[in-house]
């Protein structure tokens, strides 16, 4: 094979991704057990061969077995026999394998000041109001050299915002104590989600993800996204925080004769359920520009209409595996997925959609001018890696033996904005209390407290309390009660 050109599959013609035009993005769709993983795969191991670096998520917990030779099975060569590849062989492809929790890969974190406001409010699902407020925490923390680093630095800085909220009116603004309540309740759920466990040092460094092996192969980073997936909030940005940190760090190179990275976003629809405007529009942006940067993006999705058109109409690489009709809004989805193939004459697309059986798809490349070549009915070719997930020893003996083992497993908690503010209100409250000689005077001079006045004290110290705040009003409801 040529390899400057990667062999998707055959049905008449065999058919080709440039990898000169592999950084133009695409899009794998169909529905649940077409064959969309394993296009996935081939794609996936075809870029490291080339010597690309891959990154992907693992949301079903079974791309792990790219890292392994394949295996003999009828299927695989009946369908080899079929397409006439002469140099196949089984083979697997150097892998490190990454996972928030830090169970299934070294641990993957950044820090809160690094992913920043708009993919936290994001993350946080906060309506307008309560991302100004967010966005104030921000400010207020980098105006007073608090450095933003963990979860609890994130929590500990909202929770001072809202206490000293009056002190910064006149420079910020109104800040709503309804909102930093709704922030701190969101916080909390986030935390419950295992939120916690992304934000933190040391942080992952993306040069982590660009490396290749002693063959010169690209390294394949796999995301542990099983468990994470569960919190699709926190699944969706992460993966748009490491894609926006790539087109910040990385330089522009402009065409190449293959990708820098290949970015898969397995379940795109995640990315844009619910997402708000600017970050929609901040998506658009940067899956337009990153491919200066060397970087191809490839969504994987079930329908091409989870996809906005502004960032569908980037993608110019497209495998299409079969869509089921048994609704009107299927049917409709069907006819919009044919509508953005390239007519071929000899071929219903809209037809074929849904006929296509397990391991077929409509396949439409960038040709040399980077015009979409006419879409083709194949065969996709099978993989050289295992289909299917390493057992739970093959996934450890290689994280083990994994050059970076050991760099992420100890968290640093250096001082940032926690332990800062937590000094700063021992330091007041030391203030606060006399000097022990100058208690025993007071009570000295004064005797013992009568009732009244221990019950006088009681209520002022409450006062500062919400629920001393009822007990006030309660009292002064009654003596209003009694005047009447």
């Amino acid at each position: 094979m040529d390899h400057s050109m990667i062999l998707i599959g055959k049905g008449g013609p065999s058919v080709y991704l440039s990898a000169r035009m592999a950084n133009r993005h695409g899009l794998i769709a169909g529905a649940t057990g077409t064959g969309k993983t394993v296009s996935l795969q081939v794609l996936a191991e075809s870029f490291s061969r080339l010597g690309v670096p891959v990154v992907m998520a693992d949301v079903k917990g079974d791309l792990s077995g790219i890292a392994s030779p394949g295996r003999e099975h009828p299927k695989v060569a009946e369908r080899l026999s079929l397409m006439d590849i002469p140099d196949f062989r089984f083979e697997g492809v150097p892998v490190t394998f990454w996972d928030v929790y830090g169970e299934q890969g070294h641990p993957l974190r950044t820090t809160v000041s690094e992913m920043g406001p708009l993919l936290l409010e994001r993350l946080l699902r906060l309506n307008d109001t309560q991302a100004g407020v967010l966005n104030l925490v921000f400010r207020i923390a980098d105006d007073s050299g608090l450095l933003l680093l963990d979860f609890k630095d994130l929590r500990s800085m909202v929770q001072f915002v809202g206490d000293n909220a009056r002190e910064y009116r006149i420079d910020y603004g109104n800040i709503s104590a309804a909102s930093v309540g709704a922030i701190q309740r969101r916080l909390i759920a986030l935390e419950d989600q295992g939120g916690e466990h992304l934000f933190g040092e040391p942080a992952i460094n993306l040069e982590d993800l660009l490396q290749t092996d002693d063959r010169g192969r690209g390294m394949v980073n796999i995301l542990a996204a099983d468990k994470l997936v569960r919190s699709p909030q926190l699944y969706a940005a992460l993966l748009l925080w490491l894609l926006a940190e790539l087109f910040e760090v990385l330089p522009e190179v402009g065409d190449r004769d293959r990708p820098r990275l290949v970015f898969f976003f397995d379940e795109a629809h995640l990315l844009f359920d619910g997402a708000p405007p600017v970050l929609l529009e901040k998506v658009e942006q940067v899956v337009r520009l990153i491919r200066s940067k060397g970087v191809g993006v490839y969504f994987v999705t079930q329908n091409p209409q989870d996809i906005p058109e502004d960032v569908l109409g980037q993608l110019g690489n497209r495998i299409q595996h079969a869509l089921r009709a048994f609704t009107p809004r299927d049917q409709k989805a069907v006819r919009v997925a044919a509508q953005t193939f390239r007519p071929n004459p000899e071929l219903d697309t809209e037809r074929a959609i849904t006929e296509l059986g397990v391991g077929e798809a409509l396949v439409s490349t960038l040709n040399a001018q980077g015009r979409p070549s006419i879409v083709d009915r194949v065969l996709v070719r099978p993989p050289q890696s295992r289909i299917g997930p390493l057992s739970g020893e093959e996934r450890q003996a290689l994280i083990r033996a994994s050059v970076l083992h050991g760099v992420f497993d100890k968290v640093v908690d250096r001082e940032s904005a926690y332990e800062i503010l937590k000094q700063r209100a021992q330091a007041r409250e030391t203030e606060a209390v006399p000097p022990p000689a100058a208690r025993r005077s007071a009570s000295t001079t004064r005797g013992r407290q009568t009732p009244m006045e221990a019950m006088v004290k009681s209520a002022a110290r409450a006062i500062g309390s919400q629920l001393g705040r009822q007990i006030i009003r309660g009292i002064m409801g009654a003596f209003i009660g009694r005047s009447r």
